[in-house]
């Protein structure tokens, strides 16, 4: 199969590869780029462990084709903390109310917090509950993961 160029912008750099077309952007994500925070769950879109922000807007990694992304700007949870201030507010809170257990379902889970508050920064728990729909966790119950979403949102 012939590789075609991709150009995106990935947690604010320039990046340029050359892929495969068929790869989803999870594949290129983990294996092309080498970035293992963006998890795969069950790989068919329904878990969230592979969401990741596509111009803002949550997507599912693991079935989003890799080429759809030219020219746009993805956000990993490599991209939330700032290698400055260290922890985003939203991870802070995250360890600070104990919504982090097993940690495989945390970068999506964050990163659906992160696209929830910045499009409105003071949800209510309905919205928060509706925010994070897509995620599946294991082991918090979501009490701890809503408690620490309400509390960066009342922080900003």
């Amino acid at each position: 199969m012939d590789k075609q160029i991709l150009t995106f912008t990935l947690n604010g750099e320039p990046v340029q590869l050359e892929i495969e077309p068929h790869l989803t952007l999870l594949q290129v994500l983990r294996e092309e780029l080498e970035l293992p925070g963006t998890k795969e769950g069950c790989g068919m879109g329904e878990c969230g462990a592979c969401t990741v922000l596509l111009d803002g807007k949550t997507v599912n990694s693991c079935i989003f084709p890799a080429l759809e992304v030219e020219g746009k700007s993805v956000m990993t949870i490599e991209g939330v903390a700032d290698a400055k201030r260290g922890l985003h507010p939203i991870q802070k809170a995250f360890v600070e109310h104990g919504a982090v257990q097993c940690g495989f379902c945390t970068p999506g889970m964050v990163l659906s917090a992160k696209a929830l508050l910045d499009e409105n920064p003071k949800p209510t728990e309905e919205e928060i509950r509706n925010g994070i729909a897509g995620n599946l966790c294991r082991c918090t119950g979501y009490l701890q993961i809503i408690e620490a979403i309400k509390a960066v949102s009342n922080q900003l």
